[in-house]
């Protein structure tokens, strides 16, 4: 969550998907730093991203105009049902005012005691989708790869979007073995929500990490 992958892992990416006009899923896209690193690397790439906290929705604008006509932003949550859910947008003081990249659909617990300095503010209703209902009505049946910085929510984003899973062939996604959100599964609990991913790369740092999946099954 603090810590930005490095351009190493994005470049990884790209050479694993071995495909110029890839269809990439950004979810939890915040201001779109990751995304934009992607189109540098894969210009042609499909992008859809998701992101519903509005702070980083305009900051995302902002940082991409040049490149709006070649990503489509959506300003929701993906989660496991449809209709409008909750959201625990993050705040900071000092040199981390404005601090939204901790915002989550997930009520923050253990996040409270390992990242004292993030706060949360009140909770505001934001609109949310299920991946696979989404997936549907865009028209979108094979995915390339899911970069997913969902804060905790990850088995909401996968009870929602199964069938769009067994169809996806890489996901790369934030895990927390500390519960820093109330309900976050494990990295062996989400490894468990997905039998048919196996892990590529693993990326700890601290009390939380990244990890790189590849879908055995495709």
């Amino acid at each position: 969550m603090e810590q930005k992958p490095s351009l190493t892992v994005h470049r990884q990416i790209v050479s694993l998907l071995q495909k110029p006009d890839a269809v990439i899923l950004d979810i939890g896209c915040n201001d779109g730093t990751d995304t934009r690193k992607f189109l540098e690397l894969c210009p042609q790439a499909q992008l859809y991203c998701f992101e519903p906290d509005p702070r980083a929705a305009a900051r995302f604008k902002k940082n991409l105009d040049l490149f709006l006509d070649r990503v489509k932003l959506f300003e929701i949550a993906i989660s496991d049902r449809n209709g409008r859910i909750e959201f625990h947008p993050s705040n900071g003081d000092g040199d981390a005012k404005e601090w939204d990249l901790s915002g989550s659909i997930r009520r923050p617990k253990n996040h409270l005691v390992e990242y004292g300095w993030v706060r949360f503010d009140d909770p505001i209703s934001v609109e949310t989708r299920r991946l696979d209902d989404w997936c549907s009505q865009a028209n979108i049946k094979d995915i390339d790869f899911i970069w997913m910085d969902v804060q905790g929510a990850e088995s909401d984003v996968i009870a929602g979007g199964k069938q769009t899973l067994s169809n996806t062939r890489f996901i790369y996604t934030e895990y927390s073995d500390q519960e820093l959100y109330e309900g976050q599964k494990s990295l062996q609990a989400i490894l468990d929500l997905l039998p048919s991913f196996e892990v590529v790369t693993q990326y700890p740092h601290g009390v939380e990490g990244d990890v790189l999946l590849r879908n055995t099954s495709l």
